[in-house]
């Protein structure tokens, strides 16, 4: 593949959101061909999943379950846009991706770490980012957040205990694969954090 994928990952309320739109328009800036995607939601399919994973009311989903339909959004997700952009030679920046299937579903839901490793494999083809941004924060400032921000999904609303979990396995994943993920220190300003995420990709991607 002539692009790299870039994903960007982390706890609730870590900034992702506005921190891969200015990183967008900092690489379009150097004239580089860049595309925005996330995981659910990046596909028409996905749009659909990710309404019935985040923001079901009147039901609770099955941790398997929910194992299971991220799992396809994420294999009609790669079949649609991740492999054809970077097939183009585009550097794709991608709102969540396996490792958060890991730490949610794996550290966070207590699912079986090997099953969902095969999961993965199965869904993206072996594909593995190129580079990962784990923007790390504090999950009870990311959740503060979350409050500030208005009405949260079905996620963001489970217990504290739930979220500490998943920086746990966040934690646990940087740790074995550091070749891979590198830690942005997302408490601070977002121009410090902005900083922090382009240092990263220009050493990364020789800019």
């Amino acid at each position: 593949m002539k692009g790299k994928l870039i994903v960007f990952e982390g706890v609730e309320g870590c900034g992702k959101t506005t921190q891969i739109e200015q990183t967008r328009q900092w690489l379009e800036d150097l004239a580089i061909s860049v595309a925005v995607t996330r995981q659910p939601g990046g596909t028409q399919l996905g749009q659909e999943l990710r309404q019935i994973l985040l923001h079901s009311q009147g039901y609770s989903i099955d941790p398997k379950a929910e194992l299971l339909l991220y799992a396809a959004d994420r294999a009609q997700h790669l079949a649609e846009v991740i492999k054809p952009e970077l097939e183009k030679g585009t550097i794709v920046l991608c709102d969540r991706y396996t490792d958060s299937t890991i730490a949610y579903q794996g550290y966070g839901r207590g699912l079986d770490l090997a099953a969902i490793e095969t999961l993965n494999r199965l869904a993206t083809g072996g594909l593995e980012p190129y580079l990962t941004l784990w923007l790390d924060i504090d999950v009870e400032i990311g959740l503060n957040r979350v409050k500030v921000r208005g009405e949260s999904d079905r996620l963001e609303q489970d217990t504290i205990d739930f979220h500490r979990l998943v920086q746990q396995g966040y934690q646990k994943l940087a740790l074995h694969h550091p070749q891979i993920i590198h830690r942005v220190d997302a408490s601070l300003s977002l121009e410090a954090v902005q900083l922090q995420i382009r240092s990263l990709l220009a050493s990364h991607l020789n800019l």
